[in-house]
């Protein structure tokens, strides 16, 4: 399961954020440091098509868990936020970060904000790396091994963030990425921005959310978390019917995850049946042991080959023992690269 961390200087909405997407009902203006977490269903009506089509006794939708830390203190290298020990450490775990950058109230500016988000982030990570670049040229000076590439790759991410640059936006060889990556700088994680919008501003999501990508260079979709949290109180039929009384097709979740997929590059592959209908994530690119692996370590080790045959394929058939008796399955061995949507049975004995 991946985890998306939801960061914002005070009062952009972030923890209204996290409630619209996980339905939480966590109370505004929580303790400082104190993390919040919930895992939500990644919407796919795939799942439903499957399990009807298979008549499964049971449907299981891909997961992924949002991560709010609460109580950003009012003082900051910005002046205006600077984040807890305790929440360091939490968004230090994610995979993740979802940029929450209010644009609600007049002369709120949501490019304005990032910039001084990502000061704040940036000051976390310059404390951190500068201790062990220090570290680092002392072992170089003394002659360990290692130690000066180590030393080499430290002093540039220090004069990186030393400039306000996000340690993402370098270049950086496996092997430096690696060592980073033992201190888990949040700079270099994948970020996404969510700009909190207004009722009154709902028609100039797709403009609002362009301009900040184009301005920040990350992926931004624009949403109003109040209404959306509004709406994350009411059943799911009544959430959609509300949101569309003031022209919101697409919800808040469906949008921040979709984001975050293509952020970290992953993709969905199902298996069905009639035990079960179930989505999986799985890195972009993975071949088809790894995927197996996603299922159960057994059947990685154990793989031999996995049947396999498209969402769109299977359903065109009417279903699995369909597809089979019209020879639409296709046997595949273990460098088989899986693709969006496909659907798996994996052959394994261990």
């Amino acid at each position: 399961m991946k985890d998306v961390g939801i960061v914002g200087l005070p009062l952009s909405g972030k923890t209204t954020l996290y409630n619209a997407l996980t339905r939480a009902g966590i109370p505004t203006g929580g303790a400082v440091g104190k993390a919040s977490v919930a895992a939500v269903p990644v919407p796919d009506p795939r799942v439903d098509v499957l399990a009807e089509l298979e008549r499964s006794r049971k449907r299981v939708h891909a997961q992924v868990r949002f991560v709010d830390v609460a109580g950003l203190s009012a003082a900051g290298a910005s002046g205006k936020g600077g984040l807890s020990a305790q929440g360091l450490g939490a968004l230090r775990e994610v995979d993740a970060l979802a940029l929450v950058l209010a644009a609600f109230g007049g002369g709120t500016e949501p490019v304005e904000a990032a910039a001084d988000l990502s000061l704040e982030l940036t000051v976390a990570d310059l404390v951190s790396v500068e201790s062990g670049a220090e570290k680092a040229t002392k072992r170089a000076k003394a002659g360990v091994k290692g130690a000066a590439s180590e030393a080499e790759t430290l002093s540039r991410a220090r004069e990186l963030l030393e400039s306000g640059t996000p340690l993402r936006a370098a270049g950086w060889e496996p092997e430096q990425l690696k060592l980073l990556r033992n201190f888990s700088p949040l700079t270099l994680k994948p970020a996404l921005a969510v700009v909190n919008l207004g009722e009154d501003q709902i028609g100039e999501a797709a403009a609002r959310a362009a301009t900040v990508e184009e301005a920040l260079d990350v992926p931004a979709v624009a949403l109003p978390a109040a209404l959306e949290a509004e709406a994350a109180e009411l059943a799911p039929e009544e959430s959609a019917a509300f949101l569309a009384e003031y022209g919101i097709e697409r919800g808040g979740l469906d949008q921040v995850i979709g984001a975050a997929w293509r952020l970290l590059d992953l993709e969905t592959f199902f298996t069905t049946g009639e035990d079960e209908t179930r989505a999986w994530e799985v890195h972009r690119g993975a071949t088809a042991p790894e995927a197996a692996g996603r299922i159960h370590s057994d059947l990685e080790r154990g793989f031999i080959r996995a049947e396999v045959i498209s969402y769109d394929d299977l359903v065109a058939a009417g279903g699995w023992d369909a597809a089979r008796a019209k020879g639409l399955l296709h046997s595949e061995g273990k460098s088989y690269v899986v693709g969006e949507g496909d659907c798996l049975h994996i052959r394994f004995n261990v």
